[in-house]
This record gives structure tokens, sequence and C-alpha cells, in this order.
């Protein structure tokens, strides 16, 4: 029962920090990227950085990888904010595995002390022989039989939890994901045309000219 007792404080405390945390990184894309889509459109970079720097959350730091190199092609900064978003994951699934092990643990802990119970039951009527009574064996079956249903109550909320978190997870990176090509877009389409086209005769047709101004 200690072990099971010990998962079940573990599970709450995990269960409550990643909650903290995926509030505080939990922010309105389409919001954001609109506020900072003007300040591009102006190239006011510098306003930019501070507005995604200033945001928690992974996904302001991606699209404050992307924007720190907003001069790099549109290749290269795809693989900027991939590699920030890949950076971003494990900060994501922190203390995860931790709850789904619990969940997964703690039956069996439950069923190896039930196990345990009965034996030292039987064992207690093995040793007593006909002196062991009803209420005696009934009793250890009815104390070994609690872990079962203790190691129960703390896996199922728990593995309710680890499914819940992992559901937040996947909706930050699908997040993380949509900011990342827009801001690619963004900062791709907002630079000046900077070639300029020139368009010169062929040199038959300078010849030509030159020949009937000589005539």
């Amino acid at each position: 029962m200690w072990p099971i007792l010990a998962g079940s404080i573990i599970s709450i405390a995990v269960f409550a920090e990643r909650l903290f945390y995926f509030h505080r990184a939990t922010i309105h894309v389409g919001e954001f990227l609109k506020g900072l889509s003007n300040l591009i459109r102006r190239r006011n970079f510098a306003e930019a950085l501070h507005e995604s720097a200033g945001t928690p959350g992974p996904v302001a730091r991606v699209i404050h990888a992307a924007i720190i190199r907003h001069d790099a092609p549109r290749a290269e900064l795809r693989d900027i904010v991939q590699e920030a978003a890949q950076l971003e994951v494990p900060k994501l699934e922190r203390f995860l595995p931790v709850l789904a092990t619990i969940a997964f643990l703690t039956p069996l802990l439950g069923l190896l002390g039930t196990v345990a119970g009965m034996i030292d039951a039987f064992g207690t009527i093995a040793s007593g022989g006909a002196y062991a009574t009803v209420t005696e064996l009934s009793g250890g079956v009815y104390k070994s039989l609690l872990t079962t249903a203790a190691g129960l109550v703390v896996a199922t909320p728990t593995f309710v939890a680890y499914s819940y978190l992992s559901s937040r997870v996947n909706t930050i990176m699908h997040d993380m994901e949509r900011a990342g090509i827009e801001i690619v877009h963004m900062l791709t389409e907002s630079r000046p045309i900077s070639g300029i086209i020139s368009f010169q005769q062929p040199d038959e047709t300078m010849r030509e000219i030159e020949a009937r101004q000589d005539l």
C-alpha cells in the first residue's frame, strides 16, 4: 500500500505541474500571428522580436527563432522552425512518462499485494489446521483485496490524466507547426524585390540601328 500511496502523490503533483505549465504555454495563435503580421509587413523586426520574446510558450519561441533569421532563405527558415520546434517537444513531454509508469505499475503492485495477502492467509490456515476459523480466513482475504482496489483507484485517474495531458501536447505541437508555416510565409512575402529586370536588345538589332545611323 505504501508504494501505491507514493504513486498517487507523485501523479497528483505531476498533473498539477503540467496543467499549470500548459496553461501558461497556451496562447491564441491566430491573434498573435495577426499582430505580428502587421509588424513584419512594415519590416519592424525589432518590435516583432520584442513581442515574441515577451510572450511565454513554445509557439512564441519558435516564431522568435524564425524572426531572428528573417533574412535567411526560405528553405533555411523552414529548417530553423523545425529545429526550434523539436527542441520544445522534450519540454512539453516532461514528466509524462512518469504518469504512464504509475498508471501501469500501480495495478501490478495491487495484484502483488493481493497475492502476498492470500499467501499469508492460507499460510495461517496451514499452520492453524482445524483451529483456523472462517472469520480469520475472510479477514485475510479482505485485507489482501484492498491493495488491488487501491491500485485500480490510483491507476484509473492517472491514466485519464496522462491521456488528457498527451492531447494538450498534441494541440500545442499542432500550434507550433501552424505558427512555423505561417511565419515563414510572412517573412518571405514581406521581402522587397531587390532585382531590377532590364530589357536589352539583341546584338543584331543593335547593329542594324548603328548602320541606319551611319546612313
